[in-house]
């Protein structure tokens, strides 16, 4: 599944940001970041998906 959200962060990246936090503020500064550009959307869901990743393995190591 986290393969599927980073290649949908590249190609589609409101729904990768979608499928990894839901509808939240998160989407919605992706969003507006898509629109101004595909790349900074993409660079945005990247930057995120990987923090989110980041987070839950270090939560799930203590």
């Amino acid at each position: 599944m986290k393969l599927i959200r980073f290649a949908l962060g590249v190609v589609l990246p409101p729904v990768g940001i979608f499928l990894t936090y839901g509808v939240s503020v998160t989407l919605l500064i992706n969003i507006l970041l898509t629109f101004l550009g595909w790349i900074p959307g993409s660079i945005h869901a990247v930057w995120a998906i990987a923090k989110y990743e980041e987070k839950i393995s270090q939560h799930g190591a203590t």
